[in-house]
């Protein structure tokens, strides 16, 4: 079983810019929020609403995400040796678009970003990646991992809708839609996924 979270967010979140596959730190505030994030999850299984606190920690190789998962192995009382990268975790690379607003793809791309709209799950920018390949990389994952003791897994929105779609049993068109915030935790195991 594990916890998947969102790393904190970046710069480049709150410009609303297609981060993808580009290595942008954690803004002051992403420190803050994967902070409150690991807390509320000590939180939860204080309450009993999850089974145990993670021993571990799975994390995509990108800098957002690596230094959340830091934070949380402070916060959760764990080395910080003992994170592990996984690539299978890192988000959709955006290819062209990557560092772009969605303002400046509409102009600069406009008969991609229609064809986003019409198969949002399907769709690859130019040079990047869709939501068929993150679910291919998670569902490796998830085989490979949804029986570990409780592990925290740090990765990214587009990872998160995957797992809604592959296990929540969301439509893919609700999943590729759905806010994920950075406060996010859900829970994943054989029987599927809890939003918590």
């Amino acid at each position: 079983m594990f916890y998947a979270i969102r790393h904190g967010a970046t710069r480049w979140n709150a410009e609303g810019r297609f981060q993808g596959r580009s290595d942008i730190p954690l803004s002051r505030e992403g420190r803050i929020q994967a902070e409150q994030c690991a807390q509320r999850l000590t939180e939860l299984v204080r309450d009993g609403r999850v089974d145990g606190l993670p021993g571990a920690i799975v994390t995509s190789p990108l800098e957002r995400a690596v230094a959340t998962a830091e934070v949380a192995c402070d916060v959760l009382g764990l080395p910080r040796l003992a994170i592990e990268r996984d690539v299978r975790l890192r988000e959709a690379g955006f290819g062209s678009w990557e560092g772009l607003t969605t303002l400046e793809v509409k102009a600069r791309f406009p008969e991609e970003r229609r064809s986003r709209k019409q198969d949002r799950w399907g769709f690859a920018p130019p040079g990047g990646e869709s939501f068929d390949d993150l679910a291919a990389a998670m569902q490796s994952f998830v085989s490979e991992r949804a029986e570990d003791d409780p592990t925290l897994v740090v990765t990214h929105s587009g990872n998160m809708r995957v797992l809604l779609a592959l296990y929540a049993g969301m439509e893919r068109t609700d999943a590729v839609r759905a806010p994920i915030g950075h406060d996010a935790i859900f829970a994943c195991g054989l029987d599927g996924l809890r939003v918590l």
